[in-house]
């Protein structure tokens, strides 16, 4: 079976003992700590379309070991209160099933593992009906989704069967929220949108809005990658960038994942503790980083065959040509190490090409943004900035 050396290297307990329907190939992830709001997640996929495939959802119900007696009887009285739910509201097609409460190692507890837990849980499913290019998908406990989600997910993978994943469009939910909550959410999703567009603008071939509720791997992919990992916070983002690696990430457009715009302090990013800032005053969203920063490093994308097969004088030489933000950064950075061996490891200009932004992946943007933001640049305004990137693109 194709997840066999995946699920024995990690040693985990069966969590669901019912056996997977005929023609299952669909599966909803949904980490669950001290969630008021877990029926209306469940009420909503309820409310989907079907389908031609079964559906499974698995509600993992967690908190750490060392979580306090107050939490712990709150997810243990959402267990009953799910079991009472599913009780009540069975129908062919689709199976919801409410896992835990699973007590999580101190050291590793939060959304990662418990992600981690549920989405292994659904390969070991998969892997009992030999099922590779089953869908696993990605939810979060304070999310709604629109009527076609499961139909458009299932479309996607039926166009695009060599995607190993897939993202989705999301809009966070802004029913009842206070003037400054709401200015908040829309400049924090206008800012992922400039960064996403700016991405593209580079030239990077990756860019896509890593959100936790919002993206689907197929289970090879899911085995291939060697899991969800257990951060306890950011795990969608390093998946999602390593998944690239894997093989190609589309975009699900035609369906809609609704997040919570709630705030929170639980991770130390993210929606919650940024919107969270927002309100206190301590992060300011009309700022965002400046788009000569994005200008420089097309520069270096621009110029990324020159680096194939080279030596440490023509290295210098090439740097030379670029601007002093992306210069600095990849001295500093030691990019030479990675580059040469890159090249140690690509016979061909193509592979060289399609290898190198495994090096300089969306972690090292990300690093240098910020390096070239302590250094050469200071942020500026969300609005001026997106209007100077879309009049780039146009001239383009």
């Amino acid at each position: 079976m194709f997840a066999n050396k995946y699920l024995q290297k990690q040693n985990r307990k069966d969590l669901i003992e019912r056996v997977p329907e005929n023609n299952f190939g669909i599966c909803v992830v949904i980490p669950c700590f001290h969630e008021p709001d877990i029926l209306q997640t469940l009420k909503s996929l309820n409310a989907c379309k079907l389908p031609s495939q079964k559906v499974e959802i698995i509600v993992l119900i967690n908190h750490s070991e060392i979580e306090s007696e107050e939490i712990k009887t709150f997810n243990f009285n959402t267990k009953l209160e799910v079991d009472n739910w599913i009780l009540y509201n069975k129908k062919d097609g689709i199976r919801f099933f409410a896992v835990g409460p699973v007590e999580l190692k101190k050291k590793w507890a939060g959304a990662g593992l418990a992600r981690k837990s549920g989405m292994d849980e659904a390969i070991r499913r998969f892997n009992t009906i030999e099922k590779p290019n089953g869908i696993i998908v990605s939810l979060d406990a304070d999310t709604l989704v629109s009527k076609n989600y499961f139909v458009e997910i299932e479309n996607h993978f039926k166009l695009h069967p060599k995607d190993v994943g897939a993202t989705i469009s999301f809009q966070h939910q802004t029913k009842g929220l206070k003037e400054k909550h709401l200015q908040g959410i829309q400049l924090y999703e206008k800012y992922l949108d400039y960064y996403k567009k700016a991405l593209d603008f580079t030239g990077y071939p990756f860019s896509m809005f890593t959100v936790g509720s919002a993206f689907a791997v197929t289970a090879d992919a899911y085995v291939k990658r060697g899991g969800m990992n257990r951060r306890q916070a950011g795990e969608d983002f390093y998946f999602l960038q390593n998944l690239v690696q894997v093989g190609k990430v589309g975009q699900v457009n035609s369906a809609k994942v609704f997040p919570s715009a709630r705030l929170s302090d639980r991770v130390p990013f993210g929606t919650g503790p940024i919107l969270q800032k927002w309100i206190n005053g301590e992060e300011d969203l009309t700022q965002t980083y400046n788009f000569q920063a994005f200008i420089d490093v097309k520069k270096l994308f621009d110029l990324k065959e020159e680096f194939f097969k080279i030596d440490e004088i023509e290295f210098k030489n090439i740097i030379n040509k670029l601007p002093d933000s992306v210069r600095l950064f990849i001295q500093q950075d030691n990019f030479l190490v990675e580059l040469n061996d890159l090249n140690n490891n690509c016979s061909t200009l193509k592979s060289f090409q399609s290898r190198f932004f495994q090096k300089f992946n969306a972690f090292k943007i990300l690093k240098f943004l910020n390096f070239a933001h302590e250094e050469f640049f200071n942020k500026e305004n969300l609005d001026e900035q997106f209007t100077k990137l879309n009049q780039s693109i146009k001239n383009e």
